[in-house]
């Protein structure tokens, strides 16, 4: 009896042994654990970018005086965030103070007593000196400048010399068409500089944009005659300019 009892409890151990392995098998795995790592198929793909800002701007200038309209162009590069320097060429018309235009019988304008035309041509190197740069927000971008350069007055004849009559046989000197008068006309040299104040729009993104504000005086001592025995002596003045460009 006491033999069937150890056989019995043997046959238990052994049982409860295989279960034991059985078990212990199937929670090991049976492969190696690993870890997966990504690479990207082009090693390239991210690269550092650094950041150029356009220091290269040109375009126009619409000028507005008490002589009227006049067009220009300009070339500026940006030294740093504050300096920058620029070319400036214009062409403006110039009147004389004593010019009162007046209309025939025909409805044709003329001004009596008027010798030439004179166009004013200005070419100058100027320097910018943004104010407040940390003080203001980019889209609003104050400065001054002033410029130098030589400056030319394209002299063109007026008016005739041969002198007619009206059918009231008052005289006068037949008016000179502007473009006809143009191969007639003299160029008269001299040094002009200007002062002035303005500010760009809107950021950096392509345009630029601005208004300012500049004095320009050219002398010319010995003077230029535009009325008949009148001279002028000092060319330029208060001139208003709207600037449209594009950066590069």
């Amino acid at each position: 009896m006491k033999y069937k009892i150890n056989k019995y409890c043997t046959v238990r151990f052994l049982l409860f042994t295989f279960l034991l392995f059985t078990y212990a098998s199937a929670q090991t795995p049976t492969t190696p654990d690993t870890t997966i790592i990504f690479t990207p198929s082009n090693p390239n793909l991210i690269r550092e970018q650094s950041y150029n800002p356009a220091v290269h701007a040109w375009g126009l200038d619409v000028l507005l005086s008490n002589n009227g309209f006049g067009m220009g162009a300009f070339y500026r590069y940006e030294m740093n965030d504050e300096l920058s320097w620029m070319f400036n060429f214009a062409v403006s018309d110039v009147k004389d103070d004593a010019e009162v235009e007046q209309y025939d019988y025909y409805g044709q304008s003329y001004i009596p007593n008027k010798k030439n035309r004179l166009l004013l041509l200005p070419l100058t190197v100027s320097v910018q000196y943004r104010l407040f740069k940390d003080d203001i927000v980019d889209n609003l971008r104050p400065f001054i400048t002033a410029g130098i350069g030589p400056t030319m007055v394209f002299v063109a004849p007026y008016a005739s010399g041969q002198i007619s009559y009206d059918v009231f046989g008052n005289p006068y000197r037949e008016k000179i068409d502007f473009f006809t008068s143009l191969k007639y006309g003299t160029l008269r040299y001299t040094l002009g500089g200007f002062i002035g104040a303005g500010v760009y729009f809107g950021m950096d993104k392509g345009t630029i944009t601005g208004l300012s504000v500049k004095y320009f005086l050219a002398p010319f001592p010995s003077g230029i005659e535009v009325m008949e025995g009148g001279y002028m002596k000092n060319f330029g003045g208060l001139f208003i300019t709207l600037t449209f460009g594009g950066l590069f």
